[in-house]
């Protein structure tokens, strides 16, 4: 329900601020933070971070920049924060982001979003930065550097983005807030006389302890503030992990000696050339007094340990009563969510039968449409098939006609033809049929004469044959 209301949330966020936390990434050998070098004295970053791995965002919120932060891809958590105070906020409202760039370059969502939103729409995401599940259940709350209490509604927003926050314990997380919000606005602002050339960078130093194998737990946690202005000055302030009361102040240059070789946090007067001694002793008295009261709040003592032991007790005997309490609410919120649940399956399944007939009786009339219209469409298509097939009709009785009396004359003119040459032909036929007569009758003659030859050839053939046979051969000779 919780991820349901965030979503929601950040869903009309979106929808009433088109530009809903945009951020610049760039590399750090790149140049500056561009839109957001305002957050820097002189618009100058601090210079020394040159790792490839540190990447600058230019953390934005409704197309306005909001502060800007240094993020180490290897340790998955910010070096820095830049940020101005602007006013404390009223109230607070988590709707955690994370930033699509640091992680695809190439991807087309050049803001940070929520990650349950994202989807597959990014490649290789968690690789390059911390995400929710990193601290799901690791006892580690995300404690942001830039502290949303120090913001009002718009920065407010942008600071609940997981490249501002770093695994905290939930009473070093508190501490933290806690001792930032009254040094800055019970120490630093008083003295400093232009507001807003206050500039505040809030860092942690990396560790080599780290959350399921991949966030790192800061050794330390760090404030450097600069008064850019007449009368300016620069004071650090460091808090260690392992001490969640401890706030020890230093001047910018024995900071940045604890940060990497060669950085430089601030330029000109914040960098201690120019600096009001006055100021910054007076700055220094306030942070002690801060520090001094905190610690005395943490004393313990036998009213304090009385009133814990009688709230204790008193803890002890309510929470019966407390439980029993939230069962009831419990039970009558489900009863409520039920009903609703009910309505709505009601309201449901009419508006789905109701919108079910209205999308047959809309297909029912387009099909009626789409009918007449066709056969409308046709009728012109089929009165002109008609009329050709009447004209070939007619041309075809025209010519059953020409062919029948074709037909008719043709008889009695092949009649007439024929009776006009039969003289031509009867008589043309005489010589013709002589010849042959006399073909016939040679041939006859020119026949028996043959087959008298041959009859008497036979006889000859005959009689000699008889003779080599039975007459003696010296009787032959004569």
């Amino acid at each position: 329900e919780w991820t349901m209301k965030t979503s929601i949330v950040l869903l009309l966020c979106i929808s009433v601020f088109p530009g809903f936390s945009q951020g610049r990434v760039v590399r750090e050998d790149e140049t500056g933070f561009a839109e957001c070098n305002v957050f820097f004295p002189g618009q100058v970053p601090p210079e020394g971070f040159t790792e490839p791995f540190h990447v600058k965002i230019c953390q934005q919120y409704n197309k306005e920049p909001r502060f800007a932060t240094l993020y180490s891809t290897k340790d998955k958590i910010p070096l820095y924060s830049a940020f101005k105070f602007t006013k404390p906020a009223q109230s607070e409202e988590e709707n955690w982001l994370v930033e699509p760039q640091i992680d695809d370059p190439e991807n087309d969502l050049h803001e940070m979003v929520h990650e349950a939103d994202i989807g597959g729409t990014v490649a290789n995401l968690g690789a390059n930065q911390a995400l929710t599940s990193d601290y799901v259940g690791s006892g580690y709350e995300r404690g942001l550097l830039n502290p949303s209490l120090l913001n009002e509604e718009d920065f407010q927003v942008a600071t609940y983005t997981l490249t501002n926050a770093v695994p905290l314990s939930p009473a070093l997380s508190k501490s933290w807030h806690r001792d930032i919000g009254k040094v800055v606005e019970q120490a630093l602002l008083p003295h400093c006389s232009k507001m807003d050339h206050l500039y505040l960078l809030a860092g942690a130093i990396p560790s080599s302890v780290r959350v399921k194998g991949k966030v790192s737990v800061p050794e330390s946690l760090w404030l450097a503030a600069c008064c850019d202005a007449p009368e300016g000055w620069s004071l650090g302030l460091v808090k260690k992990i392992n001490d969640e009361n401890s706030l020890a102040d230093f001047t910018v240059r024995e900071l940045e000696k604890q940060l990497l070789p060669g950085v430089h946090l601030f330029k000109g007067s914040c960098g201690e050339d120019k600096q009001s001694q006055e100021k910054r002793e007076a700055v220094l008295q306030a942070v002690s007094q801060i520090r001094s009261g905190e610690q005395v709040g943490t004393n313990d003592n036998q009213e304090t340990k009385d009133s814990g032991w009688v709230r204790r007790v008193a803890g002890i005997i309510a929470t019966p009563f407390i439980k029993l309490l939230e069962l009831l609410i419990y039970i009558f919120v489900e009863l409520v969510k039920f009903v609703f649940y009910f309505l709505w399956l009601v309201v449901k399944r009419v508006v789905g039968t109701i919108l079910d007939g209205v999308y047959s009786l809309w297909n029912g009339m387009v099909s009626y449409l789409k009918a007449v219209s066709m056969v409308l469409i046709s009728i012109p298509y089929d009165v002109g098939r008609v009329i050709i097939n009447i004209f070939l009709g007619f041309l075809q009785i025209v010519r059953d006609v020409l062919s029948l009396t074709y037909r008719i004359l043709s008889i009695p003119v092949g009649f007439i033809l024929h009776l006009a040459a039969f003289p031509y032909h009867s008589i043309c036929a005489i010589p013709s049929v002589l010849k042959d007569m006399a073909t016939g009758i040679g041939g006859t003659f020119s026949l028996v004469i043959d087959a008298t030859a041959a009859v008497l050839h036979g006889f000859y053939y005959l009689a000699g044959h008889i003779v080599k046979r039975f007459v003696p051969k010296g009787s032959s000779d004569d």
